[in-house]
């Protein structure tokens, strides 16, 4: 049986890279930070630690390519939002996709959103990266307020007031605290709710 690194390995460099992080994604969740060293890594992954040191330079290097594998697969479930819905619909779309990707990637989420790397700091390239993603729900925000749907804020200042309001919906429900059937209304009465205040007045409902 071939190990993860050799089926990646005859797909290309960026699947063995997939997959070495897979790999330490595994580690992470079934032992915690403390098993994130390159050898561990390089054992699950089924690589020689030569691979990781060319991939990633060292740990650090490693603790950053997760966290930014994890804005890249967001950026992958926003940018997949339709885009011949109204704006406002789109809007709400693209929350909905924000809430199926941590979902969808708890793990990852946690790396990015919730200290899943203790002391671990992005550099200002990986921060850069990291808030490109952020500027796909600013500019689904700015296409509301160019047609009208949103009145009354700054796109950055209200899609700043709706990710504060999904990313801690989605991290109390990926930390168990609601049951599904009960979390995907109430995160779309809440993404409603903040928005109510930014529709013009006469479409506002009580």
């Amino acid at each position: 049986m071939s190990t993860p690194y050799q089926q990646a390995q005859r797909e290309g460099q960026s699947v063995v890279r997939a997959a070495v992080l897979d790999a330490a994604k595994l580690l992470l969740i079934s032992e915690g930070p403390a098993a994130l060293t390159v050898r561990r890594i390089a054992a699950e992954a089924g690589c020689s630690t030569k691979v990781i040191y060319t991939l990633f330079g060292a740990k650090d290097g490693l603790s950053e390519a997760l966290w930014l594998e994890g804005f890249a697969r967001l950026e992958q479930r926003l940018l997949a939002v339709p885009h011949e819905e109204g704006p406002l619909d789109r809007l709400m779309a693209v929350l909905g996709a924000y809430r199926a990707y941590a979902l969808a990637e708890p793990d990852y989420y946690r790396v990015m959103f919730l200290g899943a790397l203790p002391g671990f700091r992005a550099g200002e390239e990986a921060t850069r990266t990291a808030k490109h993603t952020f500027g796909l729900l600013v500019a689904s925000v700015a296409a509301c307020l160019e047609a009208g749907e949103l009145t009354g804020g700054a796109a950055a200042e209200i899609a700043d007031l709706l990710w504060m309001a999904v990313h801690g919906a989605v991290s109390l429900e990926i930390m168990s605290y609601f049951e599904e059937a009960d979390a995907s209304p109430r995160y779309r009465l809440l993404c409603a709710s903040v928005l109510t205040g930014f529709l013009p007045a006469h479409d506002r409902r009580s």
